[in-house]
């Protein structure tokens, strides 16, 4: 098990590199339509629904607005449906926003 705190441009890069990421935002629908960067929105609350639609050994990337939701998931999906590589987007998509792209509507 292996749950790890990267930076936006890291994860991009990551995103990049390999085909088999899963990439979720764990943020609400709303705060989902009104800016993504396009990966699968699954609410926090709906947390089992990724242990049933993603593959637990693939690298799982997981997005929120500052990075709390997410790190609330990571462990969970961890230690409770045995996902062995979670990366966390560290600061969440407003981080991503800062860092990689501005455009992206958060209020």
């Amino acid at each position: 098990m292996s749950i790890q705190q990267l930076s936006p441009k890291i994860c991009s890069e990551i995103i990049a590199k390999l085909t088999e990421v899963q990439c979720i935002d764990v943020r609400e629908p709303y705060e989902y339509e009104l800016g993504n960067i396009g990966f699968v929105n699954i609410p926090m609350s709906e947390t089992l629904q990724i242990c049933e639609r993603f593959d637990a050994v693939k690298p799982t990337i997981i997005l929120c607005r500052s990075g709390k939701r997410a790190e609330a998931v990571a462990n969970l999906l961890a230690t409770e449906f045995h996902f062995s590589s979670i990366i966390i987007v560290e600061g969440g998509i407003t981080a991503w926003k800062e860092a990689l792209d501005n455009t992206i509507q958060l209020d």
